[in-house]
């Protein structure tokens, strides 16, 4: 065999140079893969090939050793010769291979457009962003020392797929006392955030081609969910008293699936009035549909007590409710939890159990510990008193230094507030020139599937940022709007 490809140049040597068994490896590999040594053809002894690249035999051993194992080469009695490879095998390291038709894709990946920007989500102003600077971090460190005490090993193996029990137990206790909800820990899976359950509920009552209702504008990770899982899409609008569903909804597409933030809807901050929850139980009853309650901030009311669970205002209500600690702790946390109906927790939680794998167990654990040592209590009360603080200061400041015409919507609730504004200020424009000017709010017309005029407007998060900033943000944000006007 001619093994010029081999033998062109000395391996390399020196501080910087990869081992010289490695280097064999790779160049071996490489001859092999662009035809310079063809199948069948017999490799240099190891002794020969040594003597030739001056290294030692054991170094030409060991590579030789390496590429049997990787299917490169077939040692036996006659020596090492090189393995048949197949033609496009063969061909893939030339310079110019043949064009190749690349994989497609899966056609739903299409419905599932971007409407997130690469930026700092520690900047001010960030929608969805808790106060990370006054979480409680040695209270959790020690709720963690004591899960990893009570059960060293335990914690690094695989957990129950729906989650550790303690924590299971921990949060029907809380839901039932604080939100109304009816459950026991039975009928509670973990999940990777509230998206993780969201995809949840598309995987275990869907088939493609379902039709799901969601809100517009609405939570965008809703929409990615259901165009993940094939369904058909209808986006239905949000007034003063949260969705509005028209009666020709319910006989031209009726739903599989309708989500919804009825405490606090997101983004307009809109509450689901008392007579439409109680109308869409019913017509979801009526029409077969599950209802997706995601109750993702309702703990931060700031105005009389958290409005109740829609879950548990009637029983056996067919609402599957989502919640997340992602804001009430820290999003790194990624911890969810989805409460399935009585009616199909017995027969959906073997399947759940064969989908879902468990892990985080350490997470899980010292989140059950916080909980269950009221330290989870005792860090939403100082967060709610901060948030109202922060909510309080952002109006103040919108009212004495926006300088431009808007309407804020929504209540006294939640981490943000979205605040309308007038076509001649183009809400996209506004956050990328913000973002440049070190200030990070949302648009609200990114929200929507289908914007319409009403959906121009920002989407400013209080929760990360300090009540006596914002006199000065204000201003800036006032700077940005009308650069904005003036470029159009």
């Amino acid at each position: 065999m001619n093994t010029s490809a081999l033998l062109a140049s000395p391996l390399a040597r020196g501080p910087g140079s990869l081992p010289r068994q490695r280097q064999l490896i790779l160049r071996l590999k490489k001859a092999i893969l662009a035809g310079q040594l063809p199948a069948g053809g017999k490799l240099p002894s190891s002794r020969a090939l040594a003597e030739e690249l001056d290294i030692s035999r054991n170094t030409v051993l060991i590579a030789y050793e390496q590429l049997t194992a990787e299917g490169f080469v077939i040692a036996d009695r006659q020596g090492t010769r090189v393995a048949p490879l197949s033609a496009a095998a063969s061909g893939a390291m030339r310079a110019e291979p043949p064009p190749a038709k690349a994989p497609a894709t899966a056609r739903r990946l299409a419905s599932i457009v971007s409407t997130r920007n690469a930026n700092d989500a520690s900047l001010p102003m960030t929608p969805g962003t808790p106060a990370l600077t006054q979480f409680p971090i040695n209270a959790w460190r020690r709720a963690q020392d004591r899960a990893l005490q009570a059960a060293p090993a335990a914690t690094l193996g695989y957990g129950n797929p729906v989650g550790e029990p303690a924590l299971r137990e921990a949060i029907a206790q809380y839901l039932r006392v604080s939100r109304g909800v009816r459950c026991d820990a039975s009928r509670i899976v973990i999940t990777e955030g509230a998206q993780g359950a969201l995809a949840l509920c598309v995987q275990l009552l869907t088939d493609p081609g379902d039709t799901a209702w969601l809100e517009e504008p609405g939570y965008r990770g809703a929409k990615s969910a259901f165009h993940g899982g094939d369904l058909d899409v209808l986006a239905l609008r949000v007034d003063a008293d949260g969705i509005a569903i028209p009666e020709s909804a319910w006989r031209e597409r009726p739903p599989r699936l309708i989500q919804t933030t009825p405490s606090h809807q997101y983004p307009t901050g809109a509450v689901l009035s008392l007579a439409r929850r109680l109308n869409l139980i019913e017509r979801a009853r009526q029409a077969g549909a599950w209802i997706i309650e995601d109750d993702y901030d309702s703990e931060f009311r700031h105005q009389g007590e958290p409005i109740a669970a829609m879950q548990g205002l009637v029983a056996d209500a067919p609402v599957l409710y989502v919640g997340t600690f992602s804001k009430t702790m820290f999003p790194a946390l990624r911890l969810g939890f989805l409460v399935l109906p009585e009616a199909i927790a017995a027969q959906a939680m073997p399947s759940i159990v064969e989908m879902l794998r468990g892990g985080h167990r350490l997470e899980q654990l010292t989140m059950a510990a916080f909980i269950e040592n009221g330290q989870f209590s005792r860090h939403l009360g100082r967060m709610r008193r901060l948030y109202r603080e922060r909510q309080a200061a952002l109006r103040d400041a919108l009212a004495s230094h926006l300088g431009i015409e808007h309407e804020v919507l929504g209540g006294h609730s939640g981490l943000h507030l979205t605040v309308r504004l007038p076509p001649q200020f183009p809400d996209q424009d506004i956050v990328r020139q913000a973002r440049r000017m070190g200030m990070n709010p949302g648009a609200l017309s990114a929200f929507a599937v289908s914007p319409l005029s009403e959906d121009n407007g920002l989407v400013i998060g209080y929760g990360n940022t300090a009540a006596d900033r914002y006199p000065a943000l204000l201003r800036r944000l006032k700077e940005a709007a009308l650069e904005c006007r003036k470029r159009r």
